[in-house]
């Protein structure tokens, strides 16, 4: 049993009838004795970029794994034990996430949420993920250095502005003149213009439940295409120029290079952004919904946009803003999270599959 155990790292000497170990073992086998030792090392040759990293591993210590404590609260009842500390609570099971499934005054809410939820975020993703892609090609055809940087810089800005901000300027642009101010919106004046209905204009088109959807995701796009275009950029940027002259020399043009060069050449990119964007897709934060829609005419008993804006993650708000639904408003959150992990793991299964590229 022993001769069989050296064999994997051990030559036999059959001269000799003994075992010895070859330089390139001892050479492993020293590595492997000093690996915490050369780590130290090395953490103290680098520590000041290790400093750097203390900021970001509070924020996700404070931000991302304490609230999992919370998480508690969507299997115990909120109305038994201190209403401060989840602990205390008793135990209920999974109660609440029957509830969701299975009580008739909550799961039709759950369900529109979730359903405007998905349909909120497969149309950002429909529209917002290639956008970026294209601006990097773009950029990457631009020949002057300037002309780049300032158009780089002009699509990078939306994303250093704040959600409150760039809510205010959407409802600048869209507001009517039913809001409280004397000025109709730029862009309602311009719907004015081609004959819009009074109603449309009174209330803005912000307010408007068939224009509703399709502003979140426009504004969204601007918001965030600029900035995620960085990591396809440097991926475009990456290919190698002997590429570019092996297709001119073919005789392709700029789009045939594009399709049968750089596309090519940046998919595992795309594949990986792809994923990791699945992943997100069902977070739908609801900061800039009620921005957007807690002061609007139309909506003062929050009736007729929240048919389409109402998402899990208002609704899980609303929820937990009362203490005996709390535990419920914890169960719909966790249980859309659930669903969102279930995505990332079959974009996952499925792009390893077609594509030999995963996150994992």
């Amino acid at each position: 049993m022993f001769k069989l155990k050296c064999d994997d790292f051990l030559i036999y000497d059959e001269e000799s009838g003994a075992y010895y170990m070859s330089d390139e073992q001892k050479v492993r086998d020293e590595t492997e004795r000093n690996r915490w030792k050369n780590t130290g090392w090395t953490v103290l040759k680098d520590w000041r970029l290790y400093i750097m990293l203390v900021p970001m591993l509070l924020v996700y210590f404070l931000w991302k794994y304490m609230p999992m404590y919370e998480l508690m609260g969507c299997f115990k009842d909120p109305m038994t034990g201190d209403q401060l500390h989840v602990a205390s609570y008793s135990w209920t099971g999974l109660r609440y996430f029957q509830q969701l499934f299975t009580d008739a005054t909550y799961s039709w809410q759950f369900w529109r949420a979730f359903r405007n939820t998905f349909t909120t975020a497969f149309y950002g993703l429909l529209f917002g993920f290639p956008m970026p892609i294209i601006l990097a090609l773009f950029f990457n055809e631009v020949k002057s250095n300037v002309v780049r940087s300032i158009m780089q810089v002009c699509v990078y800005l939306p994303k250093f502005l704040s959600t409150v901000i760039v809510t205010s300027l959407v409802l600048i642009l869209f507001r009517g003149n039913g809001n409280g101010v004397q000025s109709v919106g730029i862009v309602s004046k311009v719907f004015q213009a081609f004959g819009a209905s009074e109603t449309l204009v009174n209330n803005g088109l912000v307010y408007t439940t068939k224009y509703y959807r399709a502003i979140y995701i426009i504004t969204d796009l601007w918001e965030h295409a600029g900035y995620d275009s960085i990591v396809f950029f440097a991926a475009v940027i990456a290919v190698s120029p002997t590429s570019y002259e092996a297709a001119q020399i073919d005789g392709a043009g700029k789009m045939a290079q594009m399709r049968y060069v750089v596309i090519p050449s940046i998919l595992s990119t795309v594949v990986i952004m792809l994923i990791m964007k699945i992943g997100s897709l069902l977070s739908v934060g609801y900061e800039k919904i009620y921005l957007l829609l807690g002061e609007g005419p139309a909506i003062a008993g929050k009736d007729e946009n929240y048919e389409v804006a109402h998402t899990v993650s208002t609704l899980a708000n609303e929820w937990s803003s009362k203490q005996e639904q709390k535990a419920l408003g914890t169960a719909a959150e966790m249980l859309n999270n659930l669903i969102g992990m279930i995505l990332v793991i079959g974009a996952n299964k499925i792009a390893r599959t077609a594509s030999d590229v995963s996150l994992y």
